[in-house]
């Protein structure tokens, strides 16, 4: 029979439920994330309802720093499970990483757009021609809505699957590797739906400088998933160690 392997935390609740709410808070970045990105994508412009989950993004930026710090002070002055305190804290900061990832796209993207948006133009003619350029772009982008939507998805899927590994490998280390399998999957079916966008974007008509930024635009969302797949890689050296 296999040897079954005690929780980490298993002597200190406490400890235990900070450690679970800080990913509690990665996990719901991600679903702010994604609710924020279909409604940036789903209007084609930053509107309240971005506006708003990334100021929640930010806000649980801020509480998950503060854990961290807590849970950081916690393992030092009590003198927890030294064998394996320095895994715990690089756990700690990867996930924190993809958290400051999710954020740090979504602003640029959406500070990128408006820049775009406030270059209006200087007369009655160039703003119908401007009106009219922005509805076709629009609608060109739609050509490949549903896939950016799709890729937000993987994306999502991606990090909240980080966040089951992560669970495991306090309580659960030997069920890690199923869970990061999971994350390359969805992290490899990223870069497929990226790869369909852009060649979609270069084969469309639109004029070169919005097709250069409609490619940033996906590298920034997939570069998300490709975070996941790094922590997960980590995490699953992290795993090992534990079970050995």
């Amino acid at each position: 029979m296999s040897k079954e392997i005690p929780a980490l935390f298993q002597k200190t609740k406490f400890l235990e439920g900070q450690i679970d709410e800080f990913l509690d808070k990665i996990a719901e970045g991600a679903i702010h994330f994604e609710i924020g990105m279909t409604a940036f994508l789903g209007e084609g412009k930053v509107n309240q309802t971005s506006e708003e989950q990334l100021f929640q993004i930010n806000s649980l930026k801020e509480k998950c720093s503060e854990l961290r710090r807590a849970i950081v002070n916690i393992l030092y002055t009590e003198m927890l499970i030294p064998d394996f305190r320095g895994d715990v804290l690089s756990l700690l900061t990867n996930l924190f990483s993809l958290l400051d990832a999710l954020a740090k796209n979504f602003q640029e993207l959406m500070i990128e757009h408006q820049e775009i948006e406030s270059k209006s133009p200087s007369n009655p003619e160039e703003e119908n021609n401007h009106i009219e350029n922005q509805s076709r772009i629009h609608k060109e982008n739609n050509l490949s809505e549903g896939e950016l939507l799709l890729l937000v998805k993987m994306v999502v899927k991606s990090v909240e699957m980080v966040v089951v590994a992560a669970r495991d490998f306090f309580r659960n280390p030997k069920a890690v590797r199923d869970h990061i399998y999971q994350v390359r999957v969805y992290e490899s079916e990223a870069d497929r739906i990226s790869i369909s966008i852009k060649k979609n974007i270069f084969s469309s008509n639109l004029k070169f400088s919005h097709k250069i930024n409609l490619r940033d635009k996906v590298n920034a969302i997939d570069a998300i998933a490709d975070k996941a797949e790094e922590v997960a890689d980590e995490l699953s050296i992290y795993a090992i160690q534990r079970i050995i």
